[in-house]
């Protein structure tokens, strides 16, 4: 059974005549009759009852054009769908991102994508750097703003920020009034950490051991407003992405700029070399890496 024959069969059952069906498709009569024969054979039932020289629904063949319209109308949607996918002023954009580029970078860049690209929308996915990637590789997501670089020979990449990381302490802490420090500074002090999992753990470790410390982990966390919380309770000091352009200070703590040079983190665009992407998608990927660098 296919598409075209059910589409026939429809034709039929509205007009009521194969002959004048036949007219409107642009087919043979004996073409059309053989179809709505072959089709009947396939599903096991009459279709059609003659009655004088039309014909009409018998009790099975209204029962399948009740499923047949369904099957057409889904056929036609899907269509649709694809077309839409197709334009890059109408598709949808799937992006995953840290959750610390929630507050500004990326809703930022959404919003001046679709300054010029209104009706492009997009599915979002906020998560760690693991998932992330994963997200990209499997196709659940066409791009992701992660850091570090996705590890494997299918991921593209390109660096869009490079930020430098602090040192956040209580504000009671004794190095609290500080502009800069050092890493050694803190290392005989329990530290809040995150997760192996996410991509500031391996940089977090790469610092710990340049400046020779052997962290003792207190708490392992997934999000910055956890770690930060658990820093303000006293748990311990934790090494953190800058907060956001404009944010407040979290209550309780006090961010210190970090003094070691290679205490910085790249984030960047990643996708799949691997997988077809919409325009829509190329598109904003095409955007983004356009955009003027931030530093």
């Amino acid at each position: 059974m296919d598409l075209q024959t059910v589409r026939w069969f429809l034709a039929v059952a509205d007009l009521g005549h194969v002959t004048n069906a036949a007219a409107e498709l642009r087919v043979s009569q004996p073409g059309l009759s053989r179809a709505v024969a072959r089709l009947e054979r396939d599903l096991g039932h009459p279709l059609f009852d003659r009655v004088g020289r039309g014909v009409v629904l018998s009790p099975y063949g209204a029962v399948f054009a009740e499923h047949a319209r369904r099957l057409v109308a889904e056929e036609e949607a899907a269509r649709r769908a694809l077309a839409q996918a197709a334009d890059p002023e109408r598709g949808e954009v799937s992006l995953a991102f840290l959750h610390t580029q929630g507050p500004s970078f990326v809703p930022d860049l959404i919003r001046r994508f679709r300054a010029d690209h209104p009706g492009v929308t997009f599915r979002l996915i906020q998560d760690r750097a693991g998932p992330i990637a994963a997200a990209v590789a499997e196709g659940r997501a066409d791009l992701g703003i992660t850091s570090p670089r996705p590890d494997g020979p299918d991921f593209g990449w390109r660096p869009l920020i490079t930020e430098r990381l602090s040192l956040v302490v209580p504000s009671g802490h004794r190095l609290a009034h500080r502009e800069r420090v050092r890493l050694a500074e803190v290392g005989d002090e329990p530290f809040v950490a995150f997760r192996p999992d996410t991509g500031l753990r391996p940089i977090f470790e790469r610092l710990c051991e340049r400046a020779g410390i052997r962290p003792r982990i207190a708490f392992e966390g997934e999000e910055t407003m956890t770690v930060r919380g658990l820093v303000a309770a006293g748990l311990g000091v934790a090494v953190v992405a800058p907060q956001p352009p404009g944010e407040e200070e979290f209550h309780g703590v006090r961010h210190i700029a970090l003094a070691e040079p290679d205490a910085v983190r790249d984030i960047g665009l990643t996708w799949s070399d691997a997988r077809t992407r919409p325009p829509v998608a190329e598109a904003f990927r095409a955007f983004v890496l356009a955009a003027p660098p931030a530093n």
